[in-house]
């Protein structure tokens, strides 16, 4: 890529403390050492080649799967600096073994820019196998090299080895996560291929080249020239639309501001929020300013027109944003959120900036737009027939304090009125409730019995799900309310526990169950997820019976096949085909026992991918459903 002049140099590189021991505690940086988490090693390199993208001097990364389980990235950007720093090695080395040191702390090298505040080299390097960098800069190649965050290459006077010459500038990236630190090492090529695709939305001059290596050899050029506005008509491709990709761009008081938004033929929203390129699941400010402004635009026009009457209430929020899919992008220079894995943005500021480009552009469009207007403006009015046609069964649901399950003994709730100390056991059949029931900790525990599979949500109309008994039931147990616009809108503050357990067999039944439970909260009551009260019990799928020692639970095949390799005197193995088949004890010490159960918490790391994949297994279209359950065949886990 050309040259330009700057002074990014090894003085840029600002050290804010030493390293930590991050390889003790490697869930307080990358959120956790699952399949979350390894796939978040590759995030944070490629984080750091679009922050130098976004500084100008960036078209093209390359992301490539090795076939020996590692993974590359390179980038065409200035080459991170390998100069003499002032702590006496070079900058290079500085940024890969000391957290908080990068150029990202000096507003001249980067005005925005994403990662984990500075950390993220350094803790993939601390989390890997090796680590190798190569990075081309001054006309020279330089190469290092780690093995557990430690360096290998022995320095010159302090600074890199040359091993080359080259006219090209950039850093190129090699690395192996450690299987001592990570449950799993296969990186899972759907969620990367997703991210890497959302960042090229995000930034439409930027090329992101992707190849898998592995197995099933792949490549992919992810390139989007349209950006947001191609995003969107993605989100939307299978659905009837009502009005075209409306963009709105804009700045205010520093904050650089994207919006695209799109209404079709759905009763929901999916609204998207980014703040520079990291997708925030749980929203925030940005996403305040853009709902807040929007909703003032829309009612002031229908006044204006006369679609709402003196008489008339304003459309709420929901109803104007009926049928919306939109993606706000804004580039921050000082952005603060809430949680290390930023999935909340926290600045003020963003608010009024979206909102002063919302209000300004939404009303230059609309005034060159009257058609469009008018069909926004209808598809509100849609929402509040609905809802008034609907008002009295919803009231009637919704706002009731205590509900017949209180009286019918269908919840049997714990005797803790503490909500950070309560956990919710939602069970299937009564068998197993009354198991549950009779194992249960009544202080901290309650059970809500539900019969049978629930309710698809997916393909169901808003009245139909709202007259669901078993819905009903969760909706007033939980006690926070449900979605917005249907007389107790959702609250995540009076939700009255901290855990949702999600407790089926452990076949497929089991989870077919489960999986009807989260379109449910994911639809419906997203922030469950966003905020982690959602988890699902893992009751054990066996029991091993030793002649002579003691007895071991299996909760896999795969458990299963270790104890028979370690076990060497003969056993009796009982499968468990349903909870209810399990007494009490044996409930509570494999399922129900917090010093010994194994729950799994539901989380959501691409809103994109988690909306598509859901609209696809559960939705009315069949085709993409079929062509998925073909693609995916040999991975199902088989209850035969």
């Amino acid at each position: 890529m050309a040259q330009k002049n700057d002074n990014y140099g090894a003085d840029k590189i600002t050290v804010l403390e030493g390293l930590d021991p991050v390889r003790k505690r490697p869930g307080m940086y990358i959120g956790s050492v699952t399949q979350k988490g390894l796939n978040h090693l590759i995030y944070e390199i490629v984080d750091n080649s679009v922050d130098e993208h976004l500084a100008g001097y960036c078209n093209t990364i390359n992301v490539t799967l090795e076939a020996d389980g590692s993974c590359t990235v390179s980038d065409n950007g200035r080459g991170i600096p390998v100069g003499m720093h002032e702590k006496g090695v070079s900058a290079e080395r500085i940024v890969f073994t000391t957290l908080h040191a990068g150029g990202k702390f000096d507003d001249s090298v980067y005005k925005t820019s994403g990662g984990l505040h500075g950390v993220g080299s350094s803790v993939v390097n601390a989390l890997s196998l090796y680590l190798d960098v190569e990075i081309c800069r001054d006309g020279n190649i330089y190469h290092d090299r780690y093995e557990k965050g430690i360096p290998t290459v022995n320095l010159e006077k302090g600074l890199l080895p040359v091993t080359g010459k080259s006219r090209q500038t950039g850093t190129k990236v090699n690395f192996l996560p450690d299987p001592e630190i990570f449950e799993r090492t296969r990186f899972k090529e759907d969620e990367i291929k997703s991210r890497l695709h959302e960042t090229a939305y995000l930034n439409p001059t930027l090329t992101i080249e992707y190849e898998d290596r592995r197995e099933n050899p792949e490549k992919i050029t992810f390139h989007e020239p349209d950006g947001i506005k191609g995003f969107v008509e993605d989100i939307n491709k299978s659905s009837e639309k009502i009005t075209d990709v409306v963009y709105l761009s804009g700045e205010s008081e520093g904050v650089k501001v994207e919006i695209a938004f799109q209404f079709v033929n759905e009763f929901h929203e999916n609204i998207l929020g980014f703040c520079n390129n990291i997708f925030n699941a749980e929203g925030g400010t940005h996403l305040t300013g853009f709902k807040t402004a929007f909703t003032q635009v829309i009612n002031n026009y229908a006044r204006a027109l006369g679609n709402l009457k003196e008489k008339d209430q304003n459309f709420n929020g929901v109803e104007v944003r009926n049928g919306m899919t939109a993606v706000v992008s804004v580039k921050h220079p000082n952005p603060r959120f809430e949680g290390q894995t930023k999935t909340k943005l926290d600045n003020q500021d963003a608010v009024k900036a979206v909102s002063k480009v919302t209000s300004d552009e939404a009303v230059l469009f609309f005034d060159r737009n009257l058609p469009v207007l008018k069909n926004v403006i209808s598809c509100a009015e849609k929402a509040v027939k609905i809802r008034k046609s609907e008002e009295r069964a919803k009231t009637n649901l919704l706002t009731k304090q205590k509900f017949s399950f209180d009286s019918n003994g269908k919840l049997a709730n714990c005797e803790s009125r503490d909500p950070s100390k309560c956990e919710i056991f939602i069970v299937e059949g009564d068998s197993a409730g009354g198991s549950a029931k009779t194992a249960r900790n009544r202080d901290f525990q309650a059970i809500l019995p539900i019969r049978g599979k629930i309710l698809n949500v997916e393909k169901a109309s808003m009245d139909k799900i709202l007259s669901n008994l078993e819905i009903k039931t969760m909706i007033n147990s939980f006690g926070c309310g449900f979605s917005e616009g249907y007389g107790n809108d959702f609250d995540i503050k009076k939700l009255r526990y901290d855990k949702i357990i999600i407790m089926a067999d452990a076949d497929v039944d089991g989870a077919h169950i489960s999986t009807l439970l989260l379109t449910l909260f994911y639809r419906f009551m997203p922030e469950l997820i966003y905020e982690g009260h959602i988890y699902i019990a893992m009751p054990p799928l066996y029991k091993a019976i030793p002649k002579s020692g003691k007895e071991e639970y299996l909760y896999d095949d795969v458990a299963l096949a270790k104890y028979r390799e370690r076990q060497k005197g003969p056993f009796t193995l009982q499968r468990y085909k349903g909870l209810g088949e399990m007494d009490p004890e044996q409930l509570w010490e494999t399922t129900l026992d917090p010093d010994r159960r194994k729950l799994k918490k539901v989380q959501i790391d691409d809103g994109r991918l988690a909306s598509d994949v859901t609209e696809m297994l559960m939705g009315n279209d069949v085709p993409p459903r079929k062509a998925f359950i073909y693609e995916n065949a040999n991975n199902a886990e088989l209850d035969v």
